[in-house]
């Protein structure tokens, strides 16, 4: 059996953010394939606490990390505006790469990162997960086997949970569509993503972006604070099939439906339910119904493929990813979703961008 891939980490806490909850879970899962041995953050003091509180080594700052032969895979899972730099170090150094979606802070530096890796050589993933769901590979193995016979019309409606009227003080940068970290960005990103291996490409699209809100009110303090990140975001057109596309994402959650995706076809239709939009993190729900069913059923994955695997869909989800990862830097193979996807999916949303700004 091969030696376990050494992981360092760049923007790990012991006891928070989203790399704790989601990242070292997954890795913890798959033992065999990856060890959790190094930690660099933003301050000295902050890797220091973390190393200590998982025994792990720390340095003092990335670039130290990078260059360290004790480690071979980097992975980039702090804010968006410091992805072109701190993966840029990582890709330099000759080390293999998961950066947390999105890649970069727009197109532009999605663009650089994904030409550098190319040149470089190495295993760039960019953590679209959401794409690695058991849910989201049964619904496309659904789809190809023809059971809702030739595809029609897809709609997906979906609550972005942040970018309404309220924020913890830890969250306040997403309300800025200067941080890449938009709900158009984040959720949307992830869920199109899914949309993408599932059902192909995009074809014509018209787009509308609208805020309710021009503050936002920070929990902590009561403040309120100015929000340039819209909390209405609706897309209708066509996929590239010509079947009839439409997303609504809205900002906050609602007593309602806080996520729905339906897909419609000649001979079936499927539902996709979940209680948050974000595709990547939550448990997905799918049913569906054909010829003359007259009601939906559940049409879940063989649970077999939960086992060993951690309890949080999030954690789950990405311990997929990095289980995609191993057999790519193992085998030389490319099933983990890469940086020139991540490219792909990044001009999806800055044409959205283009398209909304038309609108207005």
């Amino acid at each position: 059996m091969p030696e376990p891939i050494k992981v360092g980490f760049i923007g790990l806490n012991s006891d928070s953010n989203w790399a704790a909850t989601a990242h070292v879970p997954a890795l913890r899962s798959l033992k065999d394939d990856f060890e959790i041995v190094a930690v660099a953050n933003s301050t000295a003091e902050s890797g220091r606490r973390t190393a200590e509180a998982l025994g792990l080594t720390t340095f003092d700052t990335p670039a130290d990390m990078v260059r360290s032969d004790l480690v071979d895979l980097v992975v980039v899972t702090v804010k968006v505006p410091h992805h072109l730099e701190l993966v840029s170090l990582a890709l330099d150094a000759g080390k293999h790469v998961y950066c947390e979606w999105p890649l970069g802070n727009g197109l532009d530096e999605a663009r650089q990162l994904a030409a550098l890796a190319e040149a470089k050589g190495v295993v760039a993933v960019a953590g679209t997960q959401a794409r690695a769901a058991p849910e989201i590979e049964h619904l496309k193995s659904l789809i190809d086997g023809g059971y809702v016979g030739r595809v029609l019309s897809t709609s997906l409606i979906g609550s972005g949970g942040n970018w309404a009227d309220t924020t913890s003080e830890a969250l306040y940068y997403l309300f800025h569509k200067s941080n890449g970290g938009t709900m158009e960005d984040i959720p949307i990103g992830h869920t199109l993503a899914a949309v993408r291996d599932v059902l192909g490409d995009f074809g014509p699209l018209s787009a509308t972006k609208r805020s309710n809100f021009d503050t936002v009110t920070v929990t902590e303090s009561g403040e309120a604070r100015p929000k340039t990140a819209p909390d209405q975001v609706m897309v209708q057109g066509a996929m590239a099939s010509g079947a009839a596309f439409s997303l609504h994402y809205r900002g906050g959650t609602n007593r309602g439906t806080n996520f729905l995706w339906e897909i419609n076809g000649t001979e079936g239709d499927i539902q996709v339910t979940a209680g948050l939009g974000h595709a990547q993190m939550v448990q997905l729900t799918v049913r569906g119904a054909r010829g003359e069913e007259t009601g939906m059923t559940e049409m879940m994955p063989d649970p077999v493929v939960h086992e060993g695997l951690p309890e949080f869909p999030g954690a789950r989800n990405v311990a997929r990813m990095y289980a995609r990862m191993a057999q790519d830097i193992r085998t030389g193979s490319r099933t983990a979703p890469t940086f020139a996807e991540a490219v792909a999916l990044h001009e999806v949303l800055d044409r959205i961008e283009t398209l909304a700004a038309s609108d207005t």
